[in-house]
């Protein structure tokens, strides 16, 4: 048990140094993981260059082989987190290396970023703060968690739209870091025209990237607005 309670203590725990260093451990790996996911989309790579980028494939899902089998040695109920949001996305995560499926689901990865909000119990403000900031800090944590997944929906679209697009078009949509210039213009709803889809499935995915572009600009406009209005109330 005290084994358990340590393991915990650094898997778990961001209020400790260890904990801390863990947790952003992790969500550099994850950083690194998908970054090469997206360096292998690139046209001409050499043969060495792979060979390295299989070896950083290979070293960070042993990490994070560890670390699942880590959370669920200390799981209360193993079963209850294996079958739960993050145990599922930790298990996707990994599983398609161990099992040759022809499916490439480290994207997945990037939904494992919303623990990082854990580590915001680190931060303290300052109380005497004007108005403006105190608007600001009151939905701070919507904020932060909104902005996390508007990162994730734009890699997402990158993704998406690259495997749409990238036979029909492959001098546009060359790799996923290409791609990334769409998904902005795309979610922002600005459309400069420059990359656009002529495939059926990706104008169906550009529709849909362009509804949630919508919530992506009124939500964070609102919040603050909100926020901005009950502290004027209070005062």
């Amino acid at each position: 048990m005290r084994l358990k309670n340590r393991i915990r203590l650094i898997v778990e725990g961001v209020d400790s140094t260890y904990g801390s260093v863990f947790t952003l451990s992790i969500q550099f790996l994850i950083v690194l993981s998908l970054v090469t996911f997206s360096i292998e989309t690139l046209p001409n790579l050499s043969a060495s260059h792979r060979h390295i980028l299989d070896l950083i494939e290979l070293f960070t899902v042993v990490v994070f082989t560890i670390e699942y089998l880590l959370r669920i040695f200390i799981a209360k109920r193993k079963l209850g987190f294996i079958f739960s949001f993050y145990g599922l996305v930790d298990l996707c995560a990994i599983a398609p290396f161990y099992i040759i499926t022809g499916l490439d689901l480290r994207t997945i990865r990037i939904f494992r970023f919303l623990r990082l909000i854990r580590i915001l119990k680190l931060f303290r403000y300052n109380q005497a703060l004007k108005r403006f900031k105190d608007a600001l800090l009151s939905v701070k944590e919507e904020l932060v968690l909104f902005g996390f997944i508007v990162l994730i929906l734009l890699y997402l679209s990158a993704v998406g739209i690259y495997y749409f697009e990238h036979e029909a078009q492959p001098e546009l949509f060359q790799s996923i870091f290409h791609c990334l210039w769409w998904a902005v213009t795309t979610l922002t709803t600005v459309g400069y025209g420059d990359m656009y889809p002529i495939t059926a499935g990706g104008k169906i995915f550009t529709f849909m990237i362009l509804t949630i572009g919508l919530a992506v600009i009124a939500v964070p406009t609102g919040l603050f607005a909100s926020a901005l209005a009950q502290d004027r109330k209070i005062d």
